[in-house]
């Protein structure tokens, strides 16, 4: 499978999906750390690519998601942003709002099929 084919697979089939340095128990970098920690905090399973052990993933999603930096949030399919946009956005609440909605809107789905 092409590379640029596996991101998109990943990104459709997570509702929540965090690339980052490392894992969430281990981090391999301060913003890595800090965006880890406001998933987490939002209390929904996510699923999450250490970049460092995927370096076809880290040289190619910049590209198609035309953000430069990681950590990179994908929440239902779309780019909320890097470490310092998930920190604001979980100091203003507005993180959790957008996780939580996403999650119930797929498990919603998933009980009507």
């Amino acid at each position: 499978m092409d590379i640029i084919e596996t991101i998109k697979d990943q990104i459709a089939n997570n509702t929540v999906l965090l690339y980052m340095k490392g894992s969430p128990n281990a981090p391999q970098c301060g913003f890595s750390a800090k965006a880890a920690q406001a998933v987490m905090a939002c209390g929904e399973k996510f699923a999450y690519v250490d970049i460092l052990q995927n370096p076809e993933i880290r040289a190619n999603l910049p590209k198609y998601a035309n953000w430069p930096t990681f950590p990179q949030l994908w929440v239902a399919g779309e780019l909320i942003g890097g470490s310092d946009i998930m920190t604001e956005m979980a100091a203003d609440g507005s993180l959790q709002t957008t996780i939580k909605e996403a999650v119930a809107k797929v498990a919603a789905s998933k009980t009507e099929a």
